[in-house]
């Protein structure tokens, strides 16, 4: 099943993408760096290239996935953003996209609290914690509840 990673031109983001790539899943990109985008497809990733705070662009990227996972750090990092300006407004907006494609599994990586929208959504929900941990453990964790048949 599709798998769509948003903010995966962030270091976090480049090692969920290489801790899936080898599975059988399809994965997909919301990113908002062109030349990452570029490298991302030379990898086979299917890329939507968009405004990571318009949660509009994220549902049409996400259509037909089946897991999103968000990298927060893309919801707090210097790229520019040109709708909701803040973590929590642009969380929102990414749960509300998400939740027009119909996604049915939803992981959180961040360490603060997810927004009302993304725990009530029609959609199964977890959150992986970064705090004192490396990437590639992050994404392992990340691939384990993608996998897993039901989320926690």
């Amino acid at each position: 099943m599709p798998v769509i990673i948003v903010g995966a031109d962030t270091p976090l983001g480049a090692a969920t993408v290489d801790a899936l790539l080898p599975r059988p899943s399809e994965v997909h990109a919301f990113v908002t760096s062109p030349d990452f985008a570029i490298e991302l497809r030379s990898r086979g990733v299917k890329v939507a290239l968009g405004d990571i705070s318009d949660g509009s662009h994220l549902g049409g990227a996400a259509l037909n996935a089946f897991c999103a996972v968000l990298i927060g750090q893309a919801a707090t990092d210097e790229r520019e953003r040109s709708f909701a300006t803040d973590r929590d407004g642009v969380l929102a907006a990414w749960a509300d996209g998400l939740v027009d494609a119909g996604v049915k599994r939803i992981i959180l990586v961040d360490d603060y609290p997810p927004p009302e929208q993304m725990t009530t959504a029609q959609a199964q929900f977890a959150q992986v914690l970064t705090t004192e941990r490396e990437p590639a453990e992050v994404a392992q964790e990340i691939t384990a509840l993608e996998d897993a048949a039901q989320l926690p």
